[in-house]
């Protein structure tokens, strides 16, 4: 099929889907290579957008790479097109990350893939206070068969658990208090929104810090521990945070692959549901809370997100680069 039948623009279009999803710090660490002549959209880590005191291993990275193929999907179902995925294609080259091969749809077209497409720019990192509503529990059933479609399991911790949790992200934020080379990364990726100096493009911009917690009892970092962003208001955030884990039996790139595209399928299930979302990634950046995180008694392997659920604000969307930054025709 040539690009004369998988016209410029559809490429253009799929791609301009696929970055809609969330990275860490919103540092979208991924680039897409058309290859004309075989119909195979290449999806690569970028690693001149890695973080290297956060993410040693490039697991978030990772993260990030499998929700924009989730998206890519999506995209292609909306568009009638197949999405056949080959991941890690290059043993060679560990930032080639997938090979998905683009055809007319074979049969019928993929309905349930394509539904999640009018949300994937209403979905955002919600970083403000939710209320005390509860999740319902068909809710979380619902998403936790979404996880299972993409072959990633999802935990609904107990009581116990949550509070062990919590008390891991109020550990992260004294060892990311203490390390400032974490505090520098944190700050070249966060914009004060000075006149000037804020692009356009990436990053996380300060109104979509959220405000500052009055009482710290939700697990939502705080982008702003200098103070860049003075005018932040105060508030009170929900006492019981609904919180979730993502994980699979192993820790390795395919499978943090895997679960990015379970997380952004999660994320988007949530968003039709009505429920707004935040990740929760700052204690398994310390290799020294990560194992915490996972409750002994499950049979959940390795935690790879953390994700708070509940009912919040609308809130603005984050930038993204443009299609012509992140798309290669060759």
């Amino acid at each position: 099929m040539s690009l004369t039948d998988l016209t410029r623009t559809l490429v253009e279009s799929l791609v301009e889907d696929a970055v809609t999803a969330p990275s860490m710090h919103n540092a979208q660490p991924w680039r897409f290579v058309y290859r004309t002549a075989a119909s195979t959209l290449e999806l690569h880590g970028d690693p001149d957008r890695a973080l290297p005191r956060e993410d040693p291993d490039h697991r978030d990275l990772h993260l990030g790479c499998g929700a924009a193929l989730f998206s890519l999907r999506v995209a292609a179902a909306h568009h009638g097109r197949h999405a056949d995925v080959h991941l890690l294609p290059d043993v060679g080259d560990p930032w080639h990350l997938a090979d998905v091969t683009l055809s007319g749809a074979a049969g019928e077209p993929d309905h349930a893939l394509a539904a999640f497409r009018p949300v994937l720019r209403e979905r955002h990192t919600n970083r403000f206070p939710f209320t005390e509503r509860p999740v319902p529990a068909e809710l979380l059933d619902r998403l936790t068969a979404a996880a299972a479609d993409e072959g990633c399991r999802m935990v609904v911790p107990g009581e116990w658990h949550t509070d062990t949790l919590l008390d891991l992200v109020h550990e992260a934020e004294r060892f990311e208090s203490a390390d400032p080379t974490v505090r520098e990364e944190i700050a070249a990726w966060t914009h004060d929104g000075a006149a000037g100096r804020e692009p356009a493009t990436e990053g996380i911009p300060a109104y979509a810090f959220g405000p500052r917690q009055h009482d710290v009892t939700s697990p939502v970092r705080d982008f702003d521990t200098t103070h860049r962003a003075p005018d932040r208001p105060s508030e009170r955030f929900e006492k019981n945070p609904r919180l979730v884990l993502l994980g699979t039996s192993k820790d390795t790139p395919g499978e943090w692959l895997r679960t990015g595209q379970a997380l952004q399928r999660v994320l988007l299930q949530a968003t039709l549901d009505g429920l707004s979302s935040s990740l929760m990634s700052q204690p398994l950046e310390w290799p020294e809370l990560r194992a915490a995180a996972r409750d002994p008694e499950s049979a959940l392997g390795y935690v790879h997100m953390i994700i708070r659920l509940g009912y919040g604000p609308q809130v603005r969307a984050t930038p993204r680069r443009p299609v012509a930054d992140v798309l290669e025709i060759a």
